[in-house]
């Protein structure tokens, strides 16, 4: 009997010290954030980009279709996810902090999720699935290669998975790609079969759409003509302090810049303002 005691003991000594070796486990998030971020965990996000919805120029059309299904969702209204794709720089990501800033106080909040980590989508739901909070998933320059696990992990959370995504969840992600996966030119051609063997080409190319038709609200993003950009560059210059006659004598400037980075967006507008005005200043 004494040895066993003495065993038990030992044994007991043992699990002590294992103990002391294993990972403290993850704090609880905190709840006061209005913005977070996954990183196995969700962490606070405590300076988040705060964007003004007034400040995006060029895009009324898709801001007032996401301000109006985001306003749906934080007054507890059926809404929709949202698929924001098209031309880079357009403002598709700024729309989402925008919204983000505009309803933050009636209690939205936003968990940025990389792609590599969609897989931890099941995990990120079970914690905020019983929060009074109204949760926006974001996705931001979202595709996939067919191989990827994020891929049926996201179609799951959006529209399949035996468990109900909870009321107090939406997915908002942003593409240059509307399929969200590459899309090969032989795979229109059904009747064609290629050396892979595939007997149903055609069911293939339903596999890749089928993603993004699985987000009930599609925005699209066109490149700015050079009167918008111009429009939009001005309306920064002003927000930046720059009185309306330098910003009038800018445009010339304006479109130099943009034809020497090739784009006309929003994001060249916003950085030629702040290169403008701080030389100003």
């Amino acid at each position: 009997m004494q040895g066993l005691e003495s065993l038990l003991a030992r044994f007991e000594s043992l699990l002590t010290r294992a103990e002391l070796l294993l990972p403290a486990p993850p704090p609880a998030p905190d709840w006061n954030a209005i913005a977070f971020r996954w990183r196995g965990r969700l962490e606070a996000v405590r300076h988040p980009h705060q964007i003004r919805l007034d400040d995006l120029q060029g895009v009324d059309a898709q801001k007032l279709a996401i301000e109006r299904n985001t306003r749906q969702f934080v007054s507890g209204k059926p809404a929709n996810n949202v698929l924001l794709t098209g031309a880079r720089g357009t403002g598709k990501s700024s729309l989402v902090k925008g919204v983000l800033a505009k309803f933050a106080k009636r209690g939205l909040r936003l968990i940025e999720v990389d792609r590599n980590d969609l897989i931890n989508l099941p995990e990120i739901i079970d914690l905020i699935a019983d929060r009074p909070e109204r949760f926006i998933v974001f996705c931001d320059d979202l595709s996939f290669e067919a191989s990827e696990p994020g891929y049926k992990a996201l179609k799951s959370a959006l529209d399949g998975s035996i468990a109900g995504t909870p009321e107090n969840l939406l997915i908002y992600a942003t593409s240059n790609r509307r399929h969200l996966m590459p899309e090969r030119f032989a795979e229109n051609r059904e009747t064609v079969h290629g050396d892979d063997g595939e007997i149903h080409p055609g069911e293939t190319t339903e596999e890749k759409i089928s993603l993004s038709e699985r987000f009930g609200l599609w925005l699209s993003f066109y490149p700015f003509s050079q009167e918008d950009y111009l429009d939009i560059c001005v309306h920064w210059l002003h927000q930046l302090g720059v009185d309306e006659k330098s910003a009038l004598v800018a445009r010339q400037e304006a479109l130099q810049w943009a034809l020497q980075r090739g784009s006309r967006s929003g994001r060249v507008a916003w950085q030629f303002a702040r290169d403008f005005a701080g030389r100003q200043k």
